[in-house]
């Protein structure tokens, strides 16, 4: 009954909308206001997916008159979306070959195994791969790494003190802000860039290039994870264990399972940089041959369209069976939004909102 209630709440705020007397703001405008109260609360409430309430522009702004279904849905199909799509397969590459989990452990080798610089070590590793694929995703990786290390700490001497504590809290709290940080760094790195980036663009007709976001985003995260370090190094957790024995031959023994470099991991890696740089130096090609009409989009179809047409020893690097593992679900979330975002600009809510604050 509990969810029943909760289910038709957002229905309920919608039609009280409708129904008071007069125009809170305009007939077109309270109409896009109910639907968008709708989708709040059920976006609050979780009473269904939040990728089931992203349909609802699709479903009703065209049963009430708000916008023609063809214009709606050209928002779930919007270039924006289709970047995102690329980067979700390009991440699905890298963990389906375990790449991700040998440049995590290489960067942790790299930085040291003193306490502060395992941190460390956790901090960049984390933040470089959250820049590709998902903060959720990245916090997975890492944490079965992580627990190993501390197992360190458990197992010596002194058990677990109160320095093994801080240590342990340092490098899981690090993770989980790493993992945020990492994702402000690219236009891929997080779903909120790519929804701003495409609110821009269909509203404001302004592009935010991968290089443009880069230039801002690579900066801020590098303060960031600086500031993080510091704090929790030198400020919250100041008292971290001397040394540590056997964590360099730990992380060591972790790369040595996984053996060398395979082929599948060489390919993916190619596909993985060849990305990056084209996306780096998109403007200038775009200057040198302007009929080619280079976008982010396209570059990262190409790569997602390379990830299954290469193989290695007879197997392709990606099936579409993989793409099971694909979030579905927030890609058709970024559609719901640019729609909703898209309808409150339409009605003027989003001037009005602006004006008031």
């Amino acid at each position: 009954m509990k969810r029943i209630a909760i289910l038709l709440l957002g229905p309920l705020l919608c039609l009280v909308v409708f129904l008071i007397p007069g125009d809170i703001v305009s007939p077109a405008a309270d109409k896009v206001l109910g639907v968008t109260l709708w989708m709040i609360a059920w976006w609050i409430t979780e009473v269904v997916s939040i990728s089931v309430t992203a349909l609802v522009p699709l479903t009703f702004f065209p049963l009430l008159g708000i916008m023609p279904i063809k214009d709606v849905s050209t928002y779930y199909s919007h270039p924006i979306v289709f970047l995102f799509f690329g980067g979700f397969i390009l991440a699905l590459a890298l963990e389906k070959v375990n790449l991700h989990r040998r440049i995590a452990l290489s960067i942790i080798n790299i930085t040291g195994t003193s306490p502060q610089r395992v941190v460390l070590g956790f901090l960049l590793a984390t933040a470089f791969l959250s820049m590709w694929i998902s903060n959720t995703a990245t916090t997975v990786v890492m944490l079965p790494i992580a627990y190993s290390v501390i197992q360190l700490l458990t197992d010596d001497r002194d058990g677990f003190s109160n320095k093994d504590r801080n240590f342990a809290l340092c490098i899981l709290l690090g993770i989980a802000y790493a993992a945020n940080i990492g994702g402000t760094a690219t236009l891929i790195g997080t779903p909120p860039n790519i929804v701003l980036a495409g609110f821009l663009e269909s509203e404001y007709d302004y592009s935010i290039s991968f290089l443009r976001w880069l230039l801002v985003g690579m900066p801020f995260a590098g303060i960031m994870l600086s500031v993080i370090y510091i704090v929790l190094t030198k400020v919250m957790f100041a008292n971290l264990p001397d040394s540590m024995i056997n964590s360099k031959q730990l992380i060591k023994d972790e790369l040595k399972k996984l053996g060398p470099v395979s082929g599948a991991e060489k390919i993916v890696m190619v596909i993985f940089a060849c990305a990056i740089v084209l996306w780096i130096i998109r403007a200038y090609i775009n200057q040198i041959f302007p009929t080619i009409g280079l976008t982010d989009t396209t570059i990262s179809l190409v790569a997602a369209f390379a990830c299954f047409c290469l193989a290695y020893k007879g197997s392709f690097i990606l099936s579409w069976d993989d793409t099971k593992n694909l979030p579905w679900g927030i890609i058709i979330l970024f559609g719901g939004r640019l729609a909703l975002a898209n309808g409150l600009s339409q009605a003027g809510l989003i001037d009005l909102i602006g004006q008031y604050v």
